[in-house]
């Protein structure tokens, strides 16, 4: 790979370069599990309110016809508008991947402009799957580079996320190096995405990936007709990281590029909830089921957290909405208590549930020292529980299920890929059946083509 004098440009260098075989195949099959895992994410969210709004938006302003296929409403336009839909229907439902260490979630950001993209141009199976790699390698690195200062106020899927696409979509559309780093700066500058929208239960979320989609669309397209962009947007002085963190790494950039496959860390989530969630509900879930307790011999829950986790969670103590309920620890917690899994259904009904909201109050959240010295690398999950009968019972999981150590096997991503497509009634279980199949042979596949019947 070319290096080069700066990290943003050896960064560019490496995404421009990249090709389908350099990178090992193990890395391949876990981007095609990660494609399918997305799949099923944006046909789970295509009935969501503000997805909905998000299509009816781009239905107004985008062409009635294209090259690129809109999942949620089975339609076509251009690649920009469709990108914008999917994306923003594959973080609705909370089931989407995650990174640890950089906190960020790239497959909804990155798959949907690469599909819409792929679609367009006629792509292989094998480009798709290079350009995807690429934007994983890259957005991962930048929300490294970012720190944990940054993840405190920004949403790193909107941020480090712009640029992920616009290095996806720049890897399909075969830009060099120069054209790759003016895509970076165009993308980097358009970055956004604040965590303020959690407090007022507002649909900002969606609105982040969905614009980091269409806009790393922008930049690299932009790029590839000369338009230039800023050639130091991510560690200059007047570049992301000096406007958005206080303890960025320029050398996470370009961490062992080439031989450190980034994506290969990815998690899949297992809880239909915010991440931060997940370690402490899989540590109550080991508690519950040793000791066999209902969610009657609870008294309280003290969950051992990151400073991050309370950063996120902290502002939601009333949840309104389902999708905020998802990012209150109570809520996650009570329906694992409850339920003995917080799914998109057992969220669904749990909303108005007494039962829930009353175990909701007995959870609180305390900052743990080993906790928070091992995030983000690791996200430990540690709980104490008080029993009713005067027990003190302790949990505790270094991996929570989906992480790269106990991950997910095709059979179980297949069966959740099944129970996402069809949640809202956007696919049929045939469909989603065909949509494994294809997943499966994707790299077999000289053009990408249509995913779903009009």
């Amino acid at each position: 790979m070319t290096t080069t004098s700066h990290p943003s440009a050896e960064l560019a260098a490496f995404a421009s370069s990249l090709r389908y075989e350099d990178i090992p195949a193990p890395v391949l099959r876990r981007c095609e599990d990660l494609l399918l895992d997305t799949l099923g994410s944006i046909l789970a969210g295509a009935r969501s309110r503000p997805v909905l709004s998000i299509d009816k938006f781009a239905r107004a302003m985008g062409p009635a016809d294209g090259p690129a296929e809109v999942l949620v409403s089975r339609r076509r336009t251009t690649p920009l508008f469709a990108a914008m839909v999917n994306a923003a229907a594959a973080h609705m439902v909370e089931q989407d991947d995650v990174h640890n260490g950089s906190v960020f979630h790239p497959a909804a950001v990155i798959f949907p402009p690469v599909l819409a993209v792929g679609q367009a141009i006629g792509a292989s199976g094998r480009e798709l799957l290079a350009a995807a790699v690429a934007g994983y390698e890259v957005g991962i690195r930048i929300g490294e580079f970012l720190g944990r200062s940054h993840y405190k106020i920004f949403h790193t899927t909107g941020t480090a996320g712009t640029v992920a696409a616009a290095a996806a979509v720049g890897r399909l559309l075969k830009l060099d190096a120069g054209q790759m780093l003016n895509a970076f700066g165009s993308a980097g500058t358009q970055a956004a995405g604040l965590w303020e929208f959690l407090r007022d239960a507002a649909d900002s979320k969606q609105l982040h990936t969905a614009k980091a989609a269409a806009d790393g669309i922008t930049a690299a397209y932009l790029a590839q007709d000369g338009f230039t962009g800023a050639r130091h947007i991510l560690e200059g002085p007047q570049g992301m990281a000096a406007g958005m963190s206080t303890d960025a790494d320029p050398a996470k950039l370009t961490d062992r590029l080439g031989t450190r496959w980034a994506l290969a860390e990815t998690s899949f989530k297992y809880h239909a909830s915010c991440r931060h969630t997940h370690p402490a509900a899989d540590a109550l879930l080991q508690v519950v089921r040793e000791h066999k307790l209902e969610a009657a011999d609870i008294d309280r829950v003290v969950t051992h957290v990151h400073q991050g986790a309370i950063d996120v969670l902290g502002p939601v103590v009333d949840p309104r909405t389902v999708h905020q309920s998802k990012f209150s620890m109570g809520s996650v917690l009570a329906l694992i208590a409850l339920r003995g899994y917080a799914g998109l259904t057992e969220f669904d009904m749990g909303l108005a549930d007494k039962d829930v909201a009353a175990f909701r109050d007995k959870v609180s959240m305390q900052l743990d020292r080993e906790v928070d010295e091992a995030y983000p690398a690791r996200w430990i999950g540690k709980v104490t529980v008080y029993t009713r009968d005067g027990r003190e019972l302790q949990g505790r999981v270094d991996e929570p299920k989906g992480d790269p150590g106990n991950t997910l096997s095709r059979p179980e991503i297949e069966d959740k890929a099944v129970r996402l497509g069809t949640y809202a009634g956007a696919a049929t279980e045939a469909e989603v059946r065909s949509l494994i199949g294809w997943a499966w042979k994707l790299a077999d596949l000289e053009r990408v083509g249509a995913l779903l019947p009009a």
